[in-house]
């Protein structure tokens, strides 16, 4: 480094690291690695089975008064220096006598949470009305993922820009079979892939009161744009996924717990610590204990339902 300004150098050295990084997701996206990973982390998931103002990092596709919306989404790869392309965290929203509860979940950590707990107990109990309990009180699990906004008819100045973007187990379902089809005439496809990957495009309707994605389907593969140098562009305006399940995310669960206390009115929720720690049996059911407008409920998994009884919390 004789002769050299060590700050250019450092620069430089910089520089070098950031493009061998980006050669590298070009490269792993060749060798087919990139969609391995992910395949091999929803099996861990699967044998194993995310409050305040408007964030201007999240989309949210708009529908129109009948509940119909569409656009034209890509997801991304994980963003610099993480593993995964989504995070994944599990919250509940309900209400009870003493006002709402919208809280994250320490299960997300793999630790216990007073409200699955308590939930637990309900269920075991063998009383329906507090079966009932435990269903409007089970978990959500949300997904949170970057987009690059290919098509968005409602609001096109959203096109061409990244995004974070929250969603449910019914499109996730559609990433996993994208990934792990389940005839052999079909091919896998990385959907996180830059050049490999495919568009997707998001269709919502009403179907029972209820937001609906099923008619949703990922478009031919291709590459998101043809300029590498582009698509490294749109890589570094990537946001970073992990602060969502970061522990400054969460309440203690001494906290977590007061707070159900007073939800409920200061019912008796503690449970005996003997009580197995197993994954929730309730079923999928809504979260609301109120009527929620169309498109609210929380059938579908996405995150309008726990969004509408935010609001309904701040009011």
């Amino acid at each position: 480094m004789q002769g050299i300004n060590p700050v250019i150098y450092s620069i430089r050295r910089i520089q070098r690291i950031k493009l061998m990084t980006f050669a590298n997701l070009k490269k792993q996206s060749k060798l087919g690695s990139l969609t391995s990973k992910l395949t091999n982390e929803i099996e861990k998931m699967n044998k194993g089975a995310t409050g305040g103002g408007a964030d201007e990092r999240l989309w949210k596709l708009e529908v129109d008064k009948a509940g119909n919306g569409y656009a034209v989404i890509r997801f991304l790869p994980a963003p610099d220096g993480e593993e995964l392309p989504w995070a994944k965290l599990y919250s509940h929203a309900f209400q009870g006598p003493g006002g709402w509860y919208i809280e994250n979940s320490l299960t997300t950590l793999g630790q216990k949470d007073p409200v699955s707990e308590y939930n637990r107990l309900l269920w075991n109990s063998g009383i329906d009305a507090d079966k009932e309990l435990a269903r409007k009180q089970k978990r959500k699990l949300t997904y949170i993922s970057n987009i690059y906004v290919v098509k968005d008819p409602t609001n096109p100045h959203n096109e061409g820009k990244v995004f974070l973007y929250k969603f449910g187990k019914k499109i996730f379902d559609k990433l996993t079979a994208a990934m792990q089809p389940e005839f052999e005439d079909e091919e896998a496809i990385d959907p996180f892939d830059f050049w490999k990957g495919a568009n997707f495009k998001l269709k919502a309707k009403n179907v029972a009161g209820y937001r609906n994605y099923d008619s949703s389907e990922f478009a031919a593969t291709s590459a998101l744009l043809d300029d590498d140098d582009a698509l490294e562009a749109v890589w570094k305006k990537q946001y970073a996924l992990t602060e969502f399940t970061n522990a400054d995310q969460f309440k203690s669960y001494t906290d977590l717990q007061t707070r159900l206390d007073s939800v409920l009115n200061n019912k008796q929720t503690r449970v005996a610590p003997e009580v197995r720690q197993e994954e929730e049996t309730v079923e999928p059911v809504s979260l609301e204990t109120v009527t929620a407008p169309v498109g609210a409920g929380a059938g579908a998994g996405d995150d309008d339902a726990l969004s509408y009884f935010q609001k309904l919390a701040e009011e």
